[in-house]
């Protein structure tokens, strides 16, 4: 009686639709598999089509050129003698599923539908698919009379079934399943299931690896037995990149791990156990025994096949610790071998990147660089394929890249683009990297460009905008940002299309972008600037954890220029200078620092907060340093923020997705662009919470508020009291003037409460003109105007709004009541 089993789990970079390539590396993973002993070779989810079809899924030819490429496989000798497991799209009486195909010597044994769809996040799987229903239930499946014509059969069983050898028991669950409450592993397992088999297509994302690790082994500790799991690695065609990772656990045990973040295209990795050390383990756990002894089994297909052979001596795979990757190794690898795959399928010859000096940009060429760093390594470990495509893409066909310093310096440039704004630091900063890296790095000036572009509209319209430090408004102040961040989109493509040319080479430059996930959650970039770009790496990952990055970069690849970088503070340098120094930070301009983004980002994404529950959270949580009003304060201002930013996520860059707060308009943050950016229902409940936690005196603190001054701006109307009178709007930052012309009523008392800790701390002035009235505040971030209309009935109205950042295309906010 045979005891060993030599099994194989196949990883595999596939590519949505490409099915010449993605049936070649299939059948290269079998063939690889039969050299190391396996007698059974699971691939991973949707490999003959690819995972990221979208709704390619809901064209017959989808269906029909899977089946295609079944049938080379069924009549490929190299598919002979093993038991095959693949995975691809069936139409069972018109229904779309996603199934396993489990094939012998040209025999198909089962079609076993996947059961629980993946239906969030970055996945639709329902929109193409449906879950098939009936557990523990098979059917007959017609096959494609080119099936038929190979195997003989007219009909296979499909459903969920268990495959019986001669030797052994298997069972599949797919991807979700695994992931879903009541996991597919326990019943297979109480039903004498001895091999369960997962083939998945389970993404990228920060710090989420263990998480998979975590079920898989608990999934074997609990039942016994063996557990295959079988990821893709790539980049599918889509934002998000599949690590790898494909494992092999026995009894709680890992004993196999597939490499993570690799260049291959085709990886197999196989273990040989001992089918009697799972038979042991699962008779010696009591409360399973007596489950299983009560289960309904499931409808079992006979094979003919051993699994195992009688070789006593051959040795089993020992356990093994996981290798975990850190967060900064993972942002140095994934994103990179995203970038490769981009790079290789797009037949551009490279990537050009406005290099600005600061933390964001040079965290997307650090990635560059790594790219760089994985390219030549996989070439000195004999990647044929990757040498083959890099010698396509630099179009040089004895190229042999062995300094990742070289190579980058023929796939990337990078372009300081300065203006007079722009400051002697951050160009110094952009050429040292791109010099440390090996960049081809350009110094520019856009000042030509900017002058040229005013003068159409100084001509057309005659007047001339000023920046606010010259006495312009913030309107002024904020079109001249706009036009340099603009401008600089337009030169990136101009330059990406005509370096090579300029360097004597063929084809152009992919542009990429560097916007982080948390400016793109508060809306803190311009539409159609720099963040506007092919593709961004950096698009999924969080400052903080950038700014991380920035120091494992320092250390890992000895790029000591970053040093200065990682000190300098945030800025997009797009207002003049004072003295030569940077006198603008992102953190200032948004109003809330990065780590109140990622909190924020938390929040609202991943414990699906709104605003007042949002406040409810960080009461608590900042209660110790905050007041309830200075939390309702921020809580606000980041909702008004996102609020009108939020049609910025429609033109949004393809970003590598890395972190579950992503705002990505696309796919994985399905909210609406266009809001009342005043959420007036939901404010009024933030400060009738407020109410009750002052009165109670729990939250209270007792802080001098100090006061400076400032002029508020009214503009656009609102309604109070059904009389038609101005609303309040505009830019409102710490030490800036405004002057409007307000409308309101002769003898209307308005009360202004300054961003304080005491919420008596109130100033009143009676209202005559525009001109009489001023306000003072030191930080003006939200104002409680209480009306009072002198009338017969002396009718009081409450008017509520909160002060932000007048969005760039001068959107304008309409208050209401």
């Amino acid at each position: 009686m045979g005891r060993k089993v030599t099994l194989a789990v196949c990883t595999l970079n596939q590519w949505a639709m490409d099915f010449e390539g993605n049936f070649q590396h299939i059948l290269e993973s079998i063939r690889q598999a039969k050299e190391q002993g396996a007698t059974y070779r699971l691939g991973p989810e949707l490999e003959i089509c690819g995972y990221g079809c979208s709704d390619h899924f809901m064209e017959s030819d989808t269906f029909l050129h899977s089946w295609q490429s079944l049938a080379q496989l069924l009549c490929s000798p190299v598919c002979q003698d093993i038991i095959c497991d693949v995975g691809m799209p069936v139409m069972h009486k018109n229904i779309p599923y996603n199934c396993r195909v489990t094939f012998l010597n040209r025999k198909i044994l089962l079609i076993r539908p996947k059961m629980v769809l993946c239906n969030d996040g970055n996945y639709r799987e329902t929109r193409f698919f449906t879950a098939w229903a009936k557990p523990k239930q098979i059917e007959d499946h017609f096959l494609p009379r080119m099936i038929q014509d190979i195997t003989g059969q007219v009909t296979v069983p499909i459903g969920d079934a268990v495959i019986s050898t001669v030797d052994t028991c298997i069972g599949s669950e797919i991807c979700e399943e695994l992931w879903s409450p009541d996991s597919h592993n326990i019943d297979l397992s109480l039903d004498g299931v001895e091999i369960i088999c997962n083939g998945s297509g389970s993404h990228h994302q920060l710090r989420k690896g263990n998480v998979r690790v975590d079920l898989i082994k608990a999934a074997t500790a609990r039942c016994g037995g063996i557990y295959m799991f079988s990821n893709l690695i790539g980049c599918d065609g889509e934002r998000v990149y599949y690590d790898g990772g494909s494992m092999i656990a026995v009894n709680g045990q890992l004993v196999k791990q597939a490499p993570q973040f690799s260049l291959q295209e085709v990886i197999v990795s196989c273990a040989t156990l001992d089918l009697e050390d799972v038979r042991n383990y699962k008779s010696s756990v009591r409360s399973r025994t007596d489950m299983g002894s009560r289960t309904t089994p499931f409808p079992r297909i006979q094979c003919n096949f051993a699994l195992s052979c009688d070789d006593i001596f051959q040795p089993t795979s020992e356990p093994i610790e996981w290798h975990y990757h850190t967060p900064e190794e993972e942002i140095s690898l994934g994103p990179a071998s995203w970038l490769w795959d981009y790079l290789r399928r797009s037949n551009q010859g490279g990537f050009f990147l406005p290099l600005s000096g600061g933390i964001d940009s040079s965290s997307t060429a650090c990635i560059v660089a790594s790219m760089c760093n994985l390219v030549c390594t996989a070439i000195r470990n004999g990647e044929v394929k990757v040498l083959t495509d890099i010698r396509r893409i630099v179009g040089d066909p004895h190229y042999a890249p062995d300094d990742p310093q070289e190579l980058c310096g023929r796939v990337f440039t990078t372009c300081y683009m300065g203006s007079e704004n722009s400051s002697q630091e951050t160009r110094n900063n952009a050429a040292t990297l791109a010099k440390q890296m090996g960049s081809f790095h350009l110094s520019i000036s856009i000042d030509i460009a900017v002058a040229a572009t005013l003068s159409v509209f100084t001509s057309a319209l005659k007047l001339v905008p000023k920046f606010k430090v010259h006495g312009g408004s913030p309107r002024e102040n904020l079109a001249l940002q706009n036009v340099q961040a603009r401008i600089r989109m337009v030169l990136a493509y101009l330059f990406a299309q005509l370096v090579l040319w300029a360097r004597g080479r063929s084809g152009g430059l992919l542009v990429l972008g560097s916007a982080n996930v948390d400016e793109s959650l508060r809306g803190y970039m311009t539409k159609y600037d720099c963040s506007s770009a092919d593709i961004n790496p950096i698009g999924g990952i969080s400052k903080t954890d950038l700014r991380k990055f920035i120091k494992y970069c320092i250390a890992f690849f000895n790029f000591t220029a970053l040093e200065s970088i990682y000190k300098a503070p945030p800025t997009a340098e797009l207002e003049p200078l004072a003295d030569g120094k940077i006198a603008q930070t992102d953190e200032q301009d948004m109003g809330m620092t990065y780590e109140e983004l990622s909190v924020y980002g938390k929040l609202r994404k991943i414990h699906h907060c709104g605003p007042y529950s949002m406040f409810c959270k960080l009461v608590q949580m900042w209660g110790d340093r905050l007041s309830p009003q200075e939390v309702a304060d921020k809580v606000k201002h980041f909702f008004c923020s996102y609020a009108i930013n939020r049609h910025k996520m429609t033109t949004l860059t393809p970003a590598y997705h890395a972190e579950n707060y992503s705002p990505d308009d696309h796919r994985f943050d399905h909210r609406q662009f266009l809001y009342n950016a005043l959420w007036p229902w939901q404010f009024r409940f933030i400060d009738q919470q407020i109410q009750k936690l002052e009165k109670s005196g729990g939250f209270r603190k007792e802080k001098q508020s100090k006061v400076s001054s400032a002029t508020m701006n009214f503009m656009d109307k609102t309604v109070t009291s059904g009389r038609s009178t101005e609303g309040v709007g505009g830019r409102t930052e710490q030490g800036q003037s405004f002057v409007g012309q307000p409308s309101l009523p002769a003898g209307v008392v308005v009360t202004i409460a300054a961003d304080s800790c005491q919420p008596d701390a109130r100033l009143q002035t009676e209202w005559q003109s525009p001109e009489s009235f001023s306000m003072e505040a030191n930080t003006v971030t939200s104002h409680l105007v209480n009306s009072v209309l002198r009338e017969e009935n002396t009718l009081e109205t409450e008017i509520e709004t909160s002060f932000y950042r007048m969005e760039q295309e001068d959107r304008r906010c309409i208050l209401k009541c």
